[in-house]
């Protein structure tokens, strides 16, 4: 079985961070989000992987991943040369996936539940087709509970647990089961993609490509989600998605931490990192080489590779590599870029100095 990973599109809702990055980069816990995916994979079994990536942060994810020994697998890079869907990317890697069955995965999801049982499942279904129909199902898709339906595309289900069609943001949702962006496939997937046409967006749809397998008469099986699941392309679901990484993480001090400060709590201090003077309650990750000095970092925060904290407060936020925080009263909620300055000046008179990227936001106290 081989893994398709799917790391293209423009990030536009993590503006101005993915202005520079590639949005499966931006690291959860201090790991970029497409690692979680690889090594889930991998986990399950799946060491031939091929990642679609775009022209434009194709060059950052190459650079990331390399040739994806470090993973244990091997990593093959597949161009989208524009955002044609889900199914056009089925399309452009019909050479590498060959007749293998394989995973399909949205490089920015975030999962608690690991593969390994989705892949067993459907491995087990096709192995054994007197439980299903046929020779078994020839794709399998992961679902998960919601409370409104109305927002995703929604599967409806027999009773025997067979997709028998998907229905993309209905008014009047057939289940609460929506799609989470995790698809297994055999081969026959790639005649469905040949057999559909561009939605009215103008993209080839995997929804259409599944419906077209249950159109001709192949059954599709699916799995619910056990456990979280969120999709990382905006600010506070990335993190939520921190803090719920965060929870899992093993204590660990690989740095220095001063006599004058404290550590409590699930905390991760990088080797060369340095705690001077301050305290850090976990759960929380300090990053390689970053230096912490008269500062408190609370709950939920991750601070990435070589960023400065001085003088400063914050809580359940996310700071990239080689980013500065100084003199700042108190910072929560918030995602900071990497090369950020962040400072407060004893300007006289006192004001607002800001410069700010495109699509750039900032919420100021009352």
């Amino acid at each position: 079985m081989k893994g398709l990973i799917l790391s293209g599109g423009a990030g536009t809702r993590l503006r101005p961070i993915t202005h520079t990055s590639a949005k499966q980069l931006v690291p959860i816990a201090n790991k970029p989000i497409l690692f979680y995916g690889i090594e889930a994979m991998v986990a399950a079994g799946i060491v031939e992987i091929g990642i679609i990536i775009s022209p434009e942060t194709g060059g950052d994810i190459r650079d990331a991943v390399g040739d994806g020994s470090s993973f244990g697998a091997s990593v093959t890079y597949l161009v989208q040369d524009a955002p044609l869907g889900l199914a056009h990317c089925v399309r452009i890697a019909r050479d590498f996936l060959g007749d293998d069955e394989f995973v399909m995965y949205l490089g920015d999801n975030m999962l608690e539940q690991d593969l390994v049982s989705f892949v067993g499942e459907f491995t087990s279904r096709r192995a054994t087709p007197e439980l299903g129909r046929g020779t078994g199902p020839t794709a399998q898709i992961l679902l998960a509970q919601v409370d409104d339906p109305r927002s995703f595309g929604v599967a409806e289900v027999t009773d025997e647990g067979n997709v028998v069609a998907l229905v993309e943001k209905p008014d009047d949702p057939p289940s609460d089961l929506a799609l989470v962006g995790v698809y297994l496939f055999d081969a026959t997937i790639h005649e469905a993609v040949a057999g559909i046409e561009p939605s009215p967006r103008g993209e080839l749809e995997i929804t259409d490509a599944i419906q077209w397998l249950i159109d001709q008469g192949h059954e599709v099986a699916h799995d619910v989600l056990r456990g979280w699941w969120l999709d990382t392309g905006k600010k506070d679901p990335l993190l939520e998605c921190n803090r719920l990484v965060l929870d899992t993480v093993d204590p660990r001090i690989d740095g220095s931490v001063d006599e004058d400060s404290r550590v409590e709590g699930r905390v991760v201090v990088e080797a060369g990192a340095q705690i001077v003077r301050s305290t850090v309650r976990g759960p929380a990750v300090i990053g390689a080489d970053a230096v912490i000095t008269d500062s408190y970092i609370g709950p939920y925060s991750s601070v990435a590779d070589r960023c400065s904290v001085t003088n400063a407060e914050l809580d359940h936020s996310v700071i990239l590599a080689d980013s500065s925080i100084s003199n700042v009263a108190r910072l929560t909620d918030s995602l900071i870029g990497s090369h950020v300055e962040v400072d407060r000046q004893a300007h006289v008179p006192a004001g607002l100095r800001l410069m700010l990227g495109d699509h750039s936001r900032v919420e100021l106290e009352q």
